[in-house]
């Protein structure tokens, strides 16, 4: 019989707490599922989550780092993510999101993941999730 493997949630310091149960992140073996990202700021104790700001590239910008946050308290990288699931609240904001994203991912050698783009209604001031699965090792 084989050992089953554990399922390791994951919280970044700078993540709040959930607002229903589930977690930011979940690690089992290998593998690393980040749950999706919005552009919320850093948690602040005491104050509810908000948006960085109301445009797509500060909201863009900070659903990367947050994921990326998630990916680090896991023990991964951007390198180690297979695929990247964006959801958009606007069909109009494709091609800007693009441009973004390529500007945050120009360091990296290679495209971070496969990435699939969905169009979604969110909470409102949310323009931009994202998650990601990653593979370590």
């Amino acid at each position: 019989m084989t050992e089953k493997l554990q399922k390791t949630p994951i919280t970044p310091a700078t993540h709040t707490t959930p607002p229903a149960k589930f977690s930011h992140g979940v690690k089992k073996g290998n593998v690393l599922q980040v749950a999706g990202q919005v552009g919320f700021g850093p948690a602040v104790a005491g104050q509810a989550p908000t948006p960085v700001g109301p445009t797509l590239r500060e909201q863009t910008l900070q659903t990367l780092r947050n994921v990326q946050a998630v990916l680090e308290e896991g023990g991964a990288s951007w390198e180690d993510a297979m695929m990247v699931r964006v959801y958009l609240t606007d069909t109009g904001h494709f091609a800007e999101f693009n441009e973004i994203y390529n500007e945050f991912f120009a360091d990296l050698k290679e495209a971070p993941a496969a990435r699939t783009t969905v169009y979604v209604g969110l909470p409102a001031g949310l323009l931009v999730e994202i998650d990601a699965l990653a593979v370590l090792g």
